[in-house]
């Protein structure tokens, strides 16, 4: 979950009080790591995912009791072994919080909903059963977001958008389908064409469509990190985004729609240009290059999606392996 606490914040507002389920800490194979939460709402309906399965189960209906039970403890532990207690062949053992969260936090939470909205942050609890998690926000700890710990009492979070950005140029077939791959998953999509009236009326949650007459301009507004595709009408048009991409360091993803003629042809404009030959050897071209040969767009854009997800991975986990190097 992205919006933890918009998404508490809203449930409040509808319903006056609404449970929170949370990986505290795991040890061995579980379906989610610490840090998996759902919000749990008095109509029985949910947002977000533990794992499912016969735990997931499980810490809903404890947190359905909990909250049709005016005298429930409103912060407690609860922890299962999943092999001999639940029968989840996984077999590792998870510490669940539950947390009761009432109205009378509005407050409190709407502060933490703006936190989440434009920064990412840690916070740190203390779980009083009368009360709930009392969190503070820290500045000398730092989780990513959707990362939790739990020990001696205490329970650590990261929150914040954990959503990769990406920059896609061009909405054209394959542009299109793209799109809609990403809409689910954890990515949050700037959308850039030249051409009038290029974008679908309606967007995905995560997109933003912007009609740029120069495109290449809007690169220089990514944060650090974007992703930047290119798959737009026009040749010269992805050579102008993949040079400007490739010249930037902080990018960690350049790919362009196409074929091996295509991308020796923009090897070697490139590397005349210019831009360094390790960043231009680094290039993804075609993008979504799997075993699979279909061009259906829908086809390429699954490929290219899961091409994302894993470079995204890696990126992830080469930032965490520098954090530990320099602590």
């Amino acid at each position: 979950m992205t919006a933890v606490w918009r998404t508490v914040f809203d449930g409040l507002d509808r319903h006056g009080r609404v449970a929170m389920v949370t990986i505290a800490a795991k040890r061995g194979s579980s379906p989610r790591d610490a840090g998996a939460r759902m919000v749990i709402f008095p109509d029985a309906t949910f947002s977000g995912t533990i794992g499912g399965g016969t735990l997931e189960w499980k810490a809903t209906a404890i947190a359905q009791a909990a909250l049709a039970n005016p005298g429930a403890p409103k912060a407690e532990t609860r922890g299962f072994a999943l092999g001999p207690e639940l029968g989840q062949c996984c077999g590792g053992n998870v510490e669940l919080v539950v947390e009761i969260i009432e109205k009378d936090r509005r407050a409190e939470i709407a502060t933490l909903a703006e936190h989440e909205a434009d920064r990412r942050f840690t916070t740190r609890g203390r779980l009083v059963s009368d009360r709930g998690v009392i969190r503070e926000v820290v500045t000398s700890a730092t989780l990513p977001p959707g990362a939790a710990g739990y020990a001696g009492g205490v329970l650590t979070e990261g929150f914040g958008d954990e959503r990769r950005p990406v920059a896609l140029f061009g909405a054209g077939h394959v542009g299109r389908a793209l799109v809609m791959a990403l809409a689910p998953l954890p990515f949050r999509v700037t959308w850039i064409d030249p051409r009038p009236d290029a974008f679908p009326t309606h967007l995905p949650a995560n997109v933003t469509a912007i009609q740029a007459d120069d495109p290449v301009e809007v690169l220089a507004t990514m944060p650090d990190g974007t992703f930047v595709l290119a798959m737009t009408h026009s040749h010269p048009l992805d050579l102008a985004v993949m040079a400007a991409a490739l010249a930037e360091p902080r990018f960690p993803y350049a790919g362009v729609i196409g074929s091996k003629t295509k991308r020796a042809r923009f090897t070697r404009q490139l590397t005349e240009a210019g831009i360094p030959r390790a960043r231009v050897a680094g290039m993804v071209c075609p993008i979504g290059a799997s075993a699979m040969h279909s061009k259906l767009p829908a086809v390429i854009a699954a490929t290219t999606a899961v091409e994302l997800l894993e470079r995204d991975e890696a990126v992830n986990a080469a930032a965490l392996m520098d954090e530990g190097a320099r602590a």
